[in-house]
């Protein structure tokens, strides 16, 4: 089996300030004085994992457990401190809600805006403007700059934007948990679509419910570690049993 993600004992470290700094000039003077104190935070130590072209892969973990870092790594947004990072396929991120957003300008704008980001010609966006419109349910507020939005109304024209085409790795971060019921199943019933077109999902959610309902395999993650790896109910019920 042909993989799309491959990870080889990455790790993400940041330097973290020491101390409180109120104001661009207090930072300045401290830089220029060498008084700046860091120390090192480990976000992920030694991950090393595959997921499998097709799989729809689950990642769950406490808030602070690198679920967020690990897909800006996978989605090529931040560069790994140590290890291997290859991504065989094209990737639609839905990491964070609003990013390659103007939120001065209306969603019109916006879709084009957001297209344009995603890599998407004018021409396509034209021609599927329609459609994003009605996926998102947004016609009657199309007019409106995004800062009007709510956020499940900016995950919706967010989703209906990076799922217009087939990509071979969709990534999505919380977003289902944004928004209606009604609408979280409209989104599942797409991403089911796409497992059956081919697409590898890698998602992370809160929800374990929807991890346990739509995954295959899962890894959780625990203080930068990868804890466990394996089938997604398995992982799911203990996650649970140890979280709840």
């Amino acid at each position: 089996m042909a993989y799309a993600v491959n990870l080889k004992d990455v790790s993400m470290h940041f330097n973290m300030s020491k101390e409180r700094i109120t104001s661009f000039k207090e930072y300045m003077i401290k830089m220029l004085k060498k008084q700046l104190l860091y120390e090192d935070f480990t976000a992920l130590e030694g991950i090393t994992f595959d997921i499998e072209q097709g799989d729809v892969f689950g990642i769950v973990g406490l808030n602070g457990s690198g679920k967020s870092t690990l897909l800006k790594i996978i989605s090529g947004i931040l560069k790994p401190t140590t290890g291997t990072v290859a991504v065989n396929g094209t990737i639609a991120p839905l990491i964070e809600l609003g990013a390659g957003f103007d939120m001065e300008l209306t969603a019109r704008e916006n879709i084009f805006l957001n297209g344009s980001v995603l890599g998407f010609s004018r021409e396509m966006m034209q021609e599927k403007f329609d459609e994003i419109v009605e996926f998102s349910e947004m016609q009657e507020f199309l007019d409106v700059p995004l800062k009007n939005y709510s956020s499940g109304m900016v995950a919706r024209i967010a989703f209906a934007i990076a799922t217009i085409t087939q990509p071979e790795i969709l990534i999505v971060d919380e977003i289902l948990a944004v928004g209606d019921f009604r609408f979280q199943e409209k989104c599942e019933a797409r991403i089911n679509q796409m497992m059956q077109g081919g697409t590898t999902v890698i998602i992370v959610s809160h929800a374990i419910e929807q991890i346990e309902r739509l995954c295959k395999h899962c890894m959780w993650l625990e203080k930068g570690h990868i804890k466990m790896l394996g089938e997604a109910h398995e992982i799911c019920e203990l996650y649970q049993s140890c979280e709840g």
